[in-house]
């Protein structure tokens, strides 16, 4: 599984209010990442988020169905293209046309209440 780290310029980039994503749920944002600007999953269970790139490894497209609004279930993120599922968790894909394949993950981390590069 891979996992993006900011470059030393960009790390502890702030990316929204913990608030902003309802508990359970999950929101949109962009970041800068070494390889440039991309759109981050953050999905919040309680006080911890988790972050991925908002990319399905099957085709490579946006998993979100309409700007930031995904679909959940359970603990689970699906994919709004092709069907894939994913653990909410680790990012592994658990059922669809690239199971066994993982979300790449972005370090984030919650400090004072905001989400941050980690």
């Amino acid at each position: 599984m891979d996992t993006f780290t900011p470059i030393e310029s960009l790390d502890r980039q702030a990316l929204c209010r913990l608030d902003e994503i309802p508990d359970g749920g999950a929101t949109a944002v962009d970041a800068r990442l070494p390889d440039g600007e991309e759109s981050l999953i953050l999905l919040r269970q309680g006080g911890e988020v988790r972050g991925y790139l908002n990319v399905c490894p099957h085709a490579g497209r946006r998993l979100d169905y309409a700007p930031g609004k995904f679909l959940l279930k359970d603990a689970t993120l699906i994919c709004a293209v092709h069907g894939a599922t994913f653990n909410r968790h680790d990012g592994l894909c658990i059922a669809g046309p690239c199971r066994g394949e993982h979300l790449r993950t972005v370090a984030v981390q919650v400090e004072a209440g905001e989400v941050k590069l980690a």
